[in-house]
Parts: structure tokens; C-alpha cells; sequence
């Protein structure tokens, strides 16, 4: 993808949605169920006021396996954008994929550019907002949010792994990091 002019571009946080801006309970899709995970207001706070774009990436099966509507996601990401608005957090866009290629149903099912590890989310966001790879940082709990991140040419890449054992080393990201509060010093 051409990238656009750096002088007029800005830095992203791109932001993988559950395990990163709130705790995985396998498709949350009622505010009841959405836990907010300590330390992304701060960061997002944080990231704001350096100059950066926030958006969320996120792959949301659920749809597409009927477990939850569109119009309830949806619902949902309006009520998380209010949740950041009264922290003084804008959230530029939420980017969703409702697809997948095996267990979709109907319509959904199929494979989509915007699935991630593909890197079609972050594209759009380039596109539509004139985004500065290179300077922009991802986070992700997933080696396909990285693998996104890398393909697209986000210029550093955070696998956010808190309590995860095994072997880090075998990652695509930038940097492990443990705690969300790690991330500023990349930014």
C-alpha cells in the first residue's frame, strides 16, 4: 500500500479490542459482561495527548457465528466510545470484522481481507485518515493482531501478554509487554 505524505499523516494506536481494551470473556457483547482492563485509560490518555489517532481493530467472529448481532456490537461500541469519551478519550473509529471462513453462517462466512492476520482494518484507517504507519504503534494479545500490525507496516508492534506462559521468543512483535502501563514508553 503507497503510503501517504508524512507531513500531513499522524501516528495511530491501533487496539485490538478483547485482551486488550477489555478482559476476553469469549464474545462479550453486553456492557454487563465488558470489563475494562487496568491501565488502557491511562494509556490512551496518554497517547492522545502525544498526538496520536486512536483506533480499535478487532475480529468479531461472534456475528458471524450467530452468537450476537451486528446491531448488538455495534450497540456495544457505542457504549465503550462513551465509556472513553468520559475519561476525556476519543476513539477515532472502531474497525470490526464480522467474518470467518470456516464457522460463519451464511453471509459470513468467507475469508475478508480485514480478518486479521490480513491487515485490511488498519488499511482503512490509512486511507481514511491519513495515518503514519512507520510512527504508529500497535497492541495486540494475539500473534494474528502482530502479524497484522507487520504486514500493514505499523512501525512497532506490542504483544500485550500478561499472565500467558510459554516461550515469548516466538513472536513477530516489536516487544512483549506484560502491563498496559509498559506501552507509553514506546509511544
Amino acid at each position: 500500500m503507497k503510503s501517504p505524505d508524512p507531513k500531513s499523516c499522524h501516528p495511530a494506536l491501533f487496539l485490538d479490542r478483547d485482551g486488550v481494551i477489555n478482559i476476553d470473556n469469549a464474545y462479550v457483547n453486553k456492557p454487563d459482561d465488558f470489563i475494562f482492563i487496568d491501565g488502557i485509560f491511562e494509556l490512551c490518555s496518554r497517547a492522545s495527548q502525544l498526538g496520536y489517532l486512536i483506533f480499535v481493530i478487532t475480529n468479531q467472529s461472534g456475528i458471524g457465528r450467530g452468537f450476537y448481532s451486528e446491531h448488538d456490537f455495534l450497540k456495544l461500541t457505542d457504549w465503550m466510545n462513551q465509556v472513553f469519551r468520559t475519561h476525556g478519550i476519543n476513539i477515532e473509529k472502531v474497525y470490526f470484522c464480522p467474518f470467518h471462513p470456516e464457522h460463519g453462517i451464511g453471509d459470513y462466512k468467507k475469508v475478508s481481507s480485514c480478518r486479521k492476520p490480513a491487515p485490511g482494518m488498519i488499511y482503512k484507517a490509512v486511507k481514511e485518515f491519513n495515518v503514519d504507519l512507520a510512527r504508529s504503534v500497535l497492541v495486540g494479545d494475539s500473534e494474528t493482531d502482530i502479524q497484522a500490525g507487520v504486514a500493514a507496516g505499523v512501525g512497532c508492534n506490542l504483544l500485550y501478554s500478561p499472565s500467558v506462559p510459554g516461550d515469548k521468543s516466538k513472536t513477530l512483535a516489536s516487544a512483549v509487554v506484560e502491563d498496559l502501563f509498559e506501552i507509553e514508553k514506546f509511544l
